[in-house]
């Protein structure tokens, strides 16, 4: 995978954010401002731009759109770069009708080669006490290491919507539907947990490491795969699926399977939820995280975009530092937002940082 960069971003009426042309650097860019100036907003706006979407849920057109647009659509223009140097423009259009997008003005369906990861001090909580987040976040990341995971999910889904159907409406010989379906149904379970487990070891390496470089302390951190099916054959998970039709035949869809999987985040062999403090929680989640990263740079040989609102309550001054430090040795391309003083400080003695201030969605330049 050649390493992308985002070069030049210009935005029109997305949200409170300006016309102006945003430019950055291949390394740390710095985003300062004080809350509500749009520091997130332009996040948001770099994230869609890659993947064609918000990470904030359920966000339509009507939300994105700037309130004091004189047209209602909203425009991206930017340019991207290689580590061979080659050059892409991409720009986009989107309004209620319709969504259109170029690469190097031929319209295309294809999002960029390029994989984010955004990072907020919110999401700890949801990870640490929300079960369908968990399964979502591995779902997610997992698919963006491994297209055939991707693959397999889709059709697994596919194949139990399919089953809870059937389950629901029950058409005649349904059952006999049922049964035919399921030896899918089981192949694709099992491959499913079969790269969840090995997804799992591998991140387990790096997770404790970037406890130990960002936190300064050693901890030993786990995933632990929750499955009905966690240690059960192809044969062993058919035959459950073939002996619970009539149960769920009563309830009216799939009661078991890979959709109700769960994951455990152990902390030094305890679960971080039951055990840990917030603060600790939150250390444990930002590890995870940055073990994706180094991960991902094992896997394609190029890091992913990273994207980080404001963590800077998380931290103290020294880890502070010891943040700064590592996005300083690994050499991606990172947009950092604070509005944190103490924080902005020391990310303005980073000499080489791209510094980007926003005051009213306006650039201010210092």
């Amino acid at each position: 995978m050649n390493q992308i960069y985002l070069k030049k971003l210009q935005l029109t009426n997305y949200r409170n954010l300006d016309n102006g042309i945003y430019t950055f650097s291949e390394n740390i860019n710095c985003i300062f401002g004080d809350n509500g100036n749009g520091k997130t907003n332009l996040l948001e706006a770099v994230f869609y731009l890659i993947n064609r979407k918000s990470f904030r849920k359920n966000t339509s057109f009507q939300q994105i759109i700037s309130v004091e647009s004189e047209k209602p659509e909203i425009l991206f223009s930017a340019a991207l770069a290689q580590e061979n140097s080659v050059q892409k423009s991409v720009t986009g259009k989107i309004n209620n009708e319709q969504t259109q997008w170029f690469l190097d003005n031929k319209q295309t369906n294809k999002k960029i080669d390029l994989k984010t990861v955004f990072i907020n001090p919110f999401d700890s909580f949801s990870f640490h006490s929300t079960s369908s987040f968990r399964r979502n976040w591995i779902d997610t990341y997992l698919s963006m290491l491994d297209p055939a995971y991707k693959r397999c999910l889709s059709q697994f889904n596919t194949s139990l919507r399919f089953r809870n159907n059937l389950l629901s409406k029950k058409p005649q010989n349904y059952k006999e539907q049922i049964l035919a379906n399921n030896p899918k149904l089981s192949e694709l379970t099992v491959n499913l947990i079969r790269s969840k487990k090995q997804f799992l070891k591998e991140i387990k390496q790096y997770c404790d490491l970037t406890f130990k470089i960002i936190f300064n302390n050693v901890h030993n951190l786990e995933l632990e795969l929750t499955s009905k099916f966690a240690r059960n054959s192809y044969e062993e998970v058919l035959m459950y699926y073939n002996s619970s039709i009539e149960k769920d035949s009563i309830i009216g869809h799939t009661t078991s399977g890979v959709h109700r999987d769960d994951y455990i985040f152990l902390f030094d062999g305890y679960n971080s939820y039951e055990y840990c403090s917030l603060g600790q929680q939150k250390m444990s989640f930002l590890s995870l995280l940055f073990a994706y990263i180094e991960l991902f740079r094992y896997k394609f040989n190029a890091y992913p975009m990273v994207l980080i609102d404001d963590v800077s309550g998380e931290l103290d001054e020294r880890r502070w530092k010891n943040l700064i430090s590592y996005l300083e040795a690994k050499k991606f391309q990172v947009l950092i937002s604070t509005a944190n003083r103490g924080f902005k400080k020391e990310l303005e003695q980073i000499e080489e940082a791209k510094k980007i201030f926003l005051e009213n969605g306006k650039l201010s330049f210092h």
